[in-house]
């Protein structure tokens, strides 16, 4: 029996903000409990990376299977509002993704959260096979007012604007909930759920439920350059890790915990407030801090308990195993980047070759992962780090392994010539600079 899925995705969460990824407690106590809980229960990967460190990136490719450099729009490091009418900018509609493929495969499909991946009419969720969306269209919000950067209110269902009153971050979990539920009796009877469950916490501005009166503050300015802290930034992530708890209540009681494949990560490495030690770097970085990612998956049914796993791993290849679990085929105009790791789950001390490539506009940045060695180009300075040893890549070993790093530039190089290169109009948005805050 095909399991039901829902696919969790956190906004510039950290490597090591969560309890079970060795993460402090905050001052209030346990910051993810739930989600520590999910871990215990199923598999934690330590090796499990991003497709970029810049959230729409990511977003293209987990919904495509493929790197995000085959379509214009993943390009952009990342979409801001100046994609809204610009349909280059998006994902189209004709491409095949995930929720259009799980759909073809029987069966529905939502997704309750962040999109980002372009604007309507020319893109949107439930044109690139959701049938039903509960969420935003752009990069960020204001928790309360849900008005995205450049003012726009930003909260729909469907394409209709919704004025829904109350804390993004629960409002998100209240629908997910209402989601299971919906859909329960379905799934019992034998048709399969996938729910994209993507929330925007714990991305700034620095909101938590208590900070309502902030939203006037930060509405000319979501960056919120000012404003945070650790304290506040942990405590939006256990707002999330509530409602994931009260997501695996539904489930329970609708009797579909055992059938329903969990997996959560976030889309790219952490930001300001984070925790990614042993990491260096963080979003926008193709330094570990940037790209590695927290990677669970609970399944009673088809993961043992309590397993971990080193398998190198990205966005797209969690996608791809998904496809597979639920049945879906690959359109074959359209081949997949994606390894499945369905095996991996059901037996999580098999490992598998697998070299994982990246490419940023920004610093002009280029990585690849390949067994325990990485290689990485950064404002024109190249490194070989064993990051088996060195996972905090201080040490330089070009020039100790000068056959290695030859090999590896080489990968990447001729990696490079299989997707399209940088147009010269593709954006870099950072929002902030070094004059705001020093660099890590």
């Amino acid at each position: 029996m095909r399991p039901n899925i829902i696919f969790i995705v956190a906004d510039d969460l950290g490597f090591a903000d969560l309890g079970c990824y060795g993460g402090r407690d905050a001052a209030f106590g346990k910051v993810s409990p739930n989600l520590d809980r999910l871990a215990a229960g199923g598999l934690r990967m330590t090796q499990g990376y991003s497709n970029s460190p810049v959230c729409s990136p990511t977003r293209f490719a987990l919904m495509t299977m493929r790197y995000q450099y085959r379509l214009r729009g993943g390009l952009e490091e990342p979409i801001s509002s100046r994609s809204k009418g610009n349909p280059r900018l998006g994902l189209p509609p004709e491409i095949p993704t995930l929720p259009s493929l799980l759909r073809e495969a029987g069966y529905s499909t939502a997704l309750v959260g962040k999109w980002h991946l372009g604007y309507p009419p020319a893109c949107g969720p439930q044109r690139s096979g959701y049938d039903d969306f509960y969420g935003i269209m752009a990069g960020g919000v204001d928790y309360f007012s849900h008005c995205s950067g450049s003012g726009d209110h930003d909260l729909f269902e469907g394409e209709d604007e919704r004025h829904d009153v109350g804390y993004l971050t629960d409002l998100l979990s209240q629908r997910a909930v209402e989601h299971v539920h919906a859909r329960a009796p379905a799934a019992r009877a034998g048709t399969p759920f996938f729910l994209s469950l993507h929330y925007t916490a714990p991305h700034w501005p620095w909101e938590t439920r208590d900070d309502a009166h902030l939203a006037a503050e930060v509405a000319s300015n979501l960056f919120h350059l000012d404003g945070g802290d650790v304290e506040t930034y942990r405590r939006m992530i256990h707002h999330m890790d509530e409602g994931i708890g009260q997501l695996m209540q539904a489930l329970r009681d609708e009797g579909l915990l055992d059938d329903t494949l969990i997996v959560f990560t976030s889309d790219n490495g952490g930001e300001r407030f984070s925790d990614n030690w042993p990491l260096v770097g963080g979003k926008m970085d193709l330094t570990e801090g940037g790209i590695r990612v927290p990677w669970i998956a609970h399944w009673p049914a088809g993961i043992p308990a309590g397993a971990t796993s080193e398998q190198l791993c990205m966005s797209m290849d969690w996608s791809a195993t998904l496809l597979e679990i639920g049945g879906g085929r690959a359109h074959p105009d359209y081949p997949i980047d994606g390894v499945s790791l369905a095996k991996i789950l059901h037996d999580p001390s098999q490992c598998i070759e697998r070299p994982l490539y990246w490419r940023m506009n920004h610093r002009h940045q280029r990585a690849l992962r390949k067994g325990d060695w990485k290689y990485l180009k950064v404002d024109g300075n190249e490194y070989l780090f064993n990051i088996a040893r060195d996972a905090r890549e201080r040490a330089n070993l070009a020039h100790r392994h000068p056959d290695r790093f030859d090999q590896l530039r080489a990968e990447w190089q001729a990696w490079e010539q299989t997707v399209p290169p940088v147009p010269e109009d593709a954006g870099v948005s950072l929002g902030y600079s070094a004059k705001d805050m020093p660099q890590r």
